[in-house]
């Protein structure tokens, strides 16, 4: 930032900060809502009992009202309802006291008046209850009053708490056990893709749990949602109107014994703005390396010109051993409003927050394993196993800014913001390969593996709601683009082949392979545009609500990768098998026989643009048949098309933007729900929806995980036992629920529900394939759920007063999944099948959890401002990736996560607070497996994260 733009701050900063401690006088705000709906109450009456001194509720249901300082009675009343007064209502002078959902009683018989204390709350959780109880579609969540309690900073923390959900790497969301390909993630009900477009996931730990209001999740589809989804929608609301000034300073430090300050941490030397989440050029390609034809002897270029060119290059291909530092984080956020002279408010939230961590893993296995034809042989033969260690530091760097202004029928909203994400990775490995595997050709090596992973996201909101004829007609509309960067800059892999007695090595392209460079690049553009319209009017003298809108969302992806390989004239030299002394200048060509070889034709094969358009246009309505029945009925239409330019390595399947996706589907979507008391409800819906494969999947792109040498290939590769045809996965949905709501939050709920999968998407082990470890997405056999869910909160107040500020909460899924196998699958099963041993033509679903268990136990005594916890959270064994034949099963491990939470808020106003957290205090791996009939489980993959502890400290100015 330039010194002009931060001498700008320093009066903006004195503005936003001093004037409201200027102020002479107090604000009294809240909200007020219908009991029975958990809606807001438009034009609702508030004054200070005895004045003429009040306001009028807008369309959100909030009033405001400014008074001296000083203790008031308030009155609320509104025609038909019964009439509330709060007493003892205290006003202090540039404070702003908060009444949190004010509930209005229908009076059907007489207007009596309900007095009620004062109480100044900062809580909506008994606001999402009403949500849940009340909603049209199947949901479940969590609210900003939660989060403290548990001790989550961020959403990803937060949510795994949520019925069915599961958290995958600390930031991706799973909904009752079912792959990211199935969940879908909304900010402030709009597609904002993450940093790893590849997902539908956004990842979750990049939001602070000060700016949001929510988190729900969506389990059954109602016509305005979109349609790609199956197990649910996440959508994370936002602040944007907060009923007092918010600003908070927020800095925290983790410790893990097992990762920090530990001197056998391995990284290596990068750019001088890492610490910042990019690359300040350190790792760029020089100009010469994107023409087809680089410097190369091989291209007959002139020699000082080959040796310039290599010169341009980091000669950095080796790790070097410094001791690692802490995990740490810095947030500040800011949030206010004002009301303008025109009678408008101008609401504003502004966040920035830093996380910097490093985790270093001494004992990473990786292995390839394979099948042994002989019936009678159970264990599985290793074809390649790595051993080694990883260091890793990740530099998350975050903004979030808004803006908000609102009159008595008018919502606008802008919201701007950026991420930047940088990942530096460190590995050394040790390969052993079984020359008597299939395919394989035996040989030891070694090698040292650079990554750097940059990623950039910018997301714009731009929204507007709009209320007509005192809020019977709703315009709701927003457009938001996004756009992402993401590069992997200059990728080093420097192998060794060991020679048969050790003491010497060379390089091998048939065994470990040249020393390689590698350069990723993808861009990609995101745009939505949707309006969403509603009626309010009366059907069978029941309140009623006529939907309809359309959307239409544009995304552009251009993808390219460069690769190099390092190569020799005659023997290489001789360098003790240190990388960082091989491009010393004596060793380059001309001088020396060293000199880079590209892997990149022109048209590039690994290079692709691709394109989706989808419109979408539904028409929705809900009513109640009878006083206790309401139905919501709808249809939505979506015509998605998706276009694709590139080509296969053989160039014999070309493509220039053409349509590889392009159909007209339409997704029913009908809920019930019966409310057998004012609490208690059965809910029974039913809905279609869809899968479909990303830009990625449905490409010809290759592309090579360096450290492990797995290769994924796209969708559109055809091989003898698949066509080359990625499709759509079409799925039906049904669902029954029962819910009992209680005081204070707690409540009961049992669901059932069931699915069916028209052409499943799975990840699939190439049978073909044998030399090489090569996965490719397909579509397999039809497949089925069938799951049940039990969530339960709970005071324990009932077995003895003395626990009454100790709870239990816990929900559990169990999931039963089937997939019915294509022939070829079937046979090549059957093919490798073992005595004893009766393969069926079924299977479990890949990326489906047969069940998702959480737990916790807390105590939350407000008096004290305490709240503190154990939580516990896992997964069942859960098939990866399909294998087949030669190949088993990889199936991930359940992974048994406790951790303790620690919060204690103190100070006058207690407005600073205390976090200790404690993960993973059971101390599991993360591990995933190849499995075998009657054979011993073998490592595809496994690390161990270790104990981890956390210290925050938040104050709030």
């Amino acid at each position: 930032m330039k010194l002009t733009s931060k001498i700008f701050l320093i009066p903006v900063f004195y503005l936003f900060f001093l004037v409201p401690l200027l102020a002479q006088t107090g604000k009294i705000r809240g909200t007020v809502i219908e009991d029975a709906t958990g809606e807001p109450l438009f034009s609702v009456t508030v004054v200070i009992a005895g004045t003429t001194n009040g306001s009028v509720t807008d369309f959100d249901g909030k009033f405001e009202i400014s008074a001296a300082p000083g203790v008031y009675d308030l009155q609320i009343s509104f025609v038909s309802f019964k009439t509330v007064k709060i007493t003892g209502l205290e006003v202090q002078a540039g404070e702003v006291t908060i009444i949190d959902q004010i509930r209005l009683q229908e009076s059907v018989e007489e207007l009596e008046a309900v007095i009620v204390t004062a109480e100044v709350a900062k809580t909506t959780e008994a606001a999402l209850m009403t949500v849940k109880r009340k909603s049209a579609n199947l949901i479940d969540g969590i609210s900003a009053a939660n989060f403290s309690k548990i001790g989550d900073s961020d959403a990803a923390g937060a949510i795994k708490r949520v019925t069915g959900v599961s958290v995958e790497g600390g930031k991706y969301v799973y909904v009752r056990g079912l792959g990211d390909r199935y969940t879908k993630t909304t900010l402030n009900n709009v597609d904002i893709p993450g940093l790893d477009p590849d997902r539908n996931s956004l990842q979750m730990d990049i939001f602070p749990t000060n700016l949001i209001d929510n988190m729900l999740v969506l389990k059954s589809a109602v016509a305005e949602m979109p349609a790609d989804f199956t197990g649910g929608v996440v959508n994370i609301e936002t602040k944007d109107f907060p009923d007092e000034r918010l600003f908070d300073v927020s800095v925290s430090v983790g410790y893990n014994p097992y990762m920090h300050f530990n001197n056998n941490y391995i990284s290596y030397k990068g750019g001088n703005s890492d610490y910042l989440g990019f690359d300040d050029g350190t790792r760029a390609l020089p100009a010469a390396g994107k023409h087809e034809l680089i410097p190369s002897p091989e291209n007959a270029t002139p020699s000082q010109e080959v040796n310039s060119f290599l010169k341009k290059f980091s000669p950095t291909l080796g790790v070097k051993n410094q001791t690692s530092f802490m995990d740490y984080s810095l947030g500040v956020s800011y949030a206010d409003q004002k009301v303008l002279k025109s009678g408008g408010k101008l609401g504003y939230v502004l966040s920035a927050s830093y996380k910097n961590s490093t985790k270093f893993y001494d004992n990473v296995q990786y292995g390839e394993y394979q099948r042994l034809i002989d019936p009678s042989e159970y264990e599985l033969r290793y074809a390649t196993v790595q051993n080694g260690v990883i260091g890793e530091n990740n530099v998350l760097l975050g903004g979030l800014g808004g803006l908000a202004y609102k009159t008595k029928n008018m919502k606008l909203k802008l919201t701007l913001m950026h991420l930047q994400n940088g990942e530096s990775k460190s590995g050394q490995f040790f390969v052993d390969n079984d020359g008597q595997a299939v395919g394989q050709s035996g040989y030891t090596a070694g090698f040292h593996n650079l990554e750097y992973n940059q990623r950039a996201l910018t997301n714009i909101l731009l929204n507007g709601e709009h209320y007509v004829d005192e809020t019977a007609w709703k315009i709701d509309w927003r457009i938001s683009p996004t756009l992402s960067n993401i590069t992997d800059p200059d990728i080093r892999k420097t192998t060794t082949t060991y020679k048969v007695n050790g003491d010497s090595s060379y390089f091998d392209a048939g065994a470990g392979g040249n020393p390689s460079r590698i350069w990723r690049y993808l861009n990609e553009i995101n745009l939505v545009g949707k309006i969403d319209v509603t009626r309010e009017y009366s059907l069978f003298g029941e309140e009623a609500k006529l939907k309809f809108g359309m959307s239409h969302v544009y995304k552009q992806r251009d993808y390219e990768i460069l690769s190099f390989n390092l190569k020799a004239f005659g023997s290489e030299p001789d360098y003790n098998s240190d990388p960082n002394t091989l491009l010393v200048g004596e060793n380059l060509y001309p001088e020396g026989k060293l000199y880079l070889q590209a892997g990149n034709p022109s048209p590039n094969p690994n290079e692709y643009n691709s394109n989706v358009h989808n419109t979408g246009i539904y028409v929705s309505n809900e009513f109640n048949p009878t006083e206790r029945l309401k139905a919501i009925l709808g249809l939505r239409a979506e015509s998605y098309v998706q276009r694709h330019t590139g080509r296969d390595a053989t160039y014999q399947n070309v493509l220039d933007n053409d349509k590889v996706l392009d159909a007209v589907d339409f997704f029913p979507s009908t809920n019930f729900i019966y409310a057998l008391t004012d609490q208690q409800n059965i809910r029974v819906s039913y809905s279609k929806t869809i899968a479909r494969p990303s830009f990625k999947e449905l490409s010809y792109a290759q592309i090579l995980d360096p450290l492990t040498n797995r290769i994924f290939n796209g969708g559109l590769f055809s091989y003898s036992d698949w066509d080359g045809k990625l499709s759509e996965t079409r799925i039906s949905n049904y669902d029954i629920r029962w819910e009992l709501f209680m005081k204070r939050g707690e409540l009961v709920s049992v669901s059932g529900f069931y699915k069916s999968f028209d052409d499943p998407i799975e990840l699939v082990r190439i049978p073909e394939q044998q030399t090489s470890t090569e996965y490719q997405p397909r579509n397999v056999g039809d497949g089925q759920m069938v799951g049940v869910e039990i969530e339960l909160r709970k005071s324990l107040g009932f077995v003895a007063s003395s626990l009454e500020y100790f709870s239990v909460s816990g929900n559990f899924t169990f999931v039963k999944s089937q997939i019915d196998m294509t022939v070829t699958e079937f046979n090549s099963r059957k093919n490798y099948e073992k005595e004893g041993q009766n393969i069926k033509n079924t299977r479990q679903m890949a990326g489906q959890a047969p069940y998702i268990l959480n737990g916790g136990l807390s105590y939350d005594n407000p008096k004290y401002g305490l709240d503190a916890g154990f939580f516990y959270n896992v997964k069942g064994p859960t098939l990866t990736i399909v294998g087949g034949g030669l190949f088993p099963d990889v199936y991930t491990e359940p992974f048994h996560s406790l951790n303790f939470n620690f919060n204690k808020s103190f100070g006058a106003d207690r407005n600073s607070s205390l976090t200790v957290g404690v993960n993973n205090i059971l101390n599991d791996v993360r591990q995933e497996v190849y499995t075998g009939f009657r054979a011993e489980d073998q490592n595809f993959t496994r690390f161990n994260p270790g104990t981890s502890f956390s210290v925050g400290l938040k104050h709030s100015f």
